[in-house]
């Protein structure tokens, strides 16, 4: 009898332990920004929740090459048009950005693609929607923050998943004030040990950015949150900046071993390669061309959203050049057939499964233009890369990968044939790249948990919770002056002019005066001897 009870109780242990036996809920998922490689990345998150079993229903520009029964799908469609207002051929040609354009240039985008997924007719019915119901509502945290309105819409807790990594709205939206001494700004590539220099320009961009978010950013995207919402939602809306203070859990694409160490809290979770997995088989003639290759390969992709195929033919034709001049193989994401003769150690494919070549062990190079998902990639693997940044974060995780030591970096516009042959040969030949590389990866590689499983567990421990306000500090919604405790200051200040200065004016007075009433004295004393 105690056996088959306890048989019993390991089933039902074991039961509830599978995907989609334990509670499951309603999650809206949202990811309103058009760039594929953003989607990428999320849709590992929204994939593992529907391995768990919940009802998901994804917003985004990108249909699922993987239906399942339990996702529901809201396409934007069309889908924004980046080329059309941000021109390929002008970011292949461009310098570095001044770190003011590139703050107006994220803003711009934000409001310009939340604006295009609003006017949307099937998000205007989600909007309208009656009969829906949430439990959760998930959002990538890139500049769209009038989305924000949808969980006060369906009255549930909010999660966001941050792309590109930490900023200072999001320490200050869980309670925190980023202390600008030792974290640099989002935009920023400076250490956690800035010069004077370094920390005074630090201060000023970070204090601009929370100035012109506030009053200039944050304002557009509350009219435009006013001019869709408004009616659906019963009584006044709040406020978008009142909406970031309550959400309640940030995912961070962040990770401990190559991000800074920075002041945190409960609602605030790493999660930096969240999206690489285990290596699955190649293709068979990927995996005999990768097999094959005595002296290694070398693996070369401009990602998902700027194409090798938008390049200038001269500098197409000049890097197949130096790529013929090498012993390795070449691996090259171009993404149509019209490059014209390839060298004999030439292979090109239209896409490719980037983490499982990376994973071979033949792999000495990885040319990149430096985006933060094929940088983690790189780095989880342990292969030393060629960075060659053209927008956006790349020129910062391009720095960073260079002061690590495994990495070295080209400027596009200023690319020779002998620059590029000479960093290929010296990535691969000098083995302190590789040192290095491997030694990132293992801090990289060393979790407790994996951190899709960790996403998911307090995911669904928000929705557990409802929301999970004891993971929340008061301090995101306390004034400024009492945060930094400037009232209680006054009051010392004010306590202290009573007590101390006052007293002593008064004392001074009182002895001037008595000094004053003395010299009267002796002088009638003075006038009656004289009489």
């Amino acid at each position: 009898m105690e056996t088959q009870l306890q048989f019993k109780f390991l089933m039902v242990f074991c039961l509830l332990g599978l995907p989609g036996l334990g509670e499951t809920y309603r999650i809206l998922f949202m990811g309103p920004f058009p760039a594929p490689s953003h989607w990428l990345w999320l849709e590992h998150f929204q994939r593992d929740l529907l391995r768990q079993g919940h009802h998901v229903t994804s917003v985004n520009n990108h249909p699922t090459k993987q239906p399942h029964e339990n996702l529901t799908e809201i396409i934007i469609s069309p889908s924004f048009d980046i080329p059309k207002h941000f021109p390929k051929k002008n970011i292949f040609s461009m310098q570095f950005a001044s770190d003011f354009q590139n703050l107006q240039l994220w803003w711009t985008i934000g409001l310009m693609t939340t604006e295009h997924a609003f006017r949307d007719a099937k998000v205007q019915r989600l909007i309208e929607s009656k009969d829906d119901h949430y439990d959760l509502v998930i959002l990538e945290q890139f500049f769209h923050e009038a989305f924000l309105m949808f969980g006060k819409r369906f009255n549930c807790p909010v999660v966001t998943i941050g792309t590109m990594g930490y900023a200072d709205n999001m320490d200050h939206a869980m309670g925190i004030l980023t202390p600008w001494s030792v974290i640099p700004h989002l935009l920023l590539s400076h250490t956690d040990q800035m010069t004077f220099s370094q920390r005074a320009y630090n201060a000023y961009i970070s204090l601009y950015d929370a100035v012109m978010r506030r009053w200039f950013y944050l304002p557009k995207m509350q009219e435009m949150a006013e001019k869709y919402f408004k009616g659906v939602i019963n009584g006044s809306l709040p406020h978008v900046h009142d909406l970031e203070r309550n959400i309640s859990l940030m995912l961070i694409n962040s990770h401990r071993s190559v991000d800074l160490p920075r002041p945190s809290m409960p609602g605030l979770i790493d999660v930096g390669g969240a999206h690489i997995q285990p290596a699955k088989k190649l293709p068979e003639d990927l995996q005999s061309f990768l097999d094959k290759a005595t002296h290694g390969v070398v693996y070369f992709s401009l990602g998902s959203y700027m194409k090798s195929t938008d390049m200038p033919p001269e500098k197409t034709a000049l890097i197949l050049k130096a790529f013929g001049q090498l012993k390795q193989q070449v691996i090259w994401k171009y993404e149509n057939d019209s490059i014209g003769q390839l060298p004999a150690n030439v292979m090109i494919r239209k896409w490719m499964p980037q983490n499982d070549i990376l994973a071979h062990p033949n792999v000495k190079l990885f040319i990149t233009h430096g985006g933060i998902f094929g940088t983690q990639e790189g780095i989880y693997w342990g292969v030393p890369m060629l960075c060659i940044p053209l927008y956006g974060d790349q020129h910062r995780n391009t720095i960073k990968s260079v002061r690590e030591g495994y990495a070295r970096s080209l400027v596009f516009s200023k690319l020779t044939v002998d620059d590029l042959v000479r960093n290929v040969e010296t990535l691969i030949y000098e083995p302190q790249y590789k040192r290095s590389a491997l030694e990132v990866s293992q801090r990289f590689r060393d979790n407790p948990i994996h951190p899709l499983e960790e996403a998911t567990f307090w995911i669904e421990y928000i929705m557990r919770h409802r929301g999970a306000r004891h993971l929340k500090s008061q301090g995101a919604f306390l004034p400024l002056h009492q945060y930094l405790l400037l009232d209680i200051i006054g009051c010392l200040l004010l306590a202290a002019f009573l007590t101390i200065w006052l007293p002593w004016r008064m004392l001074k007075r009182a002895r001037k005066l008595w000094a004053t009433s003395g010299g009267v004295t002796e002088k009638l004393n003075e006038g009656k001897k004289r009489l």
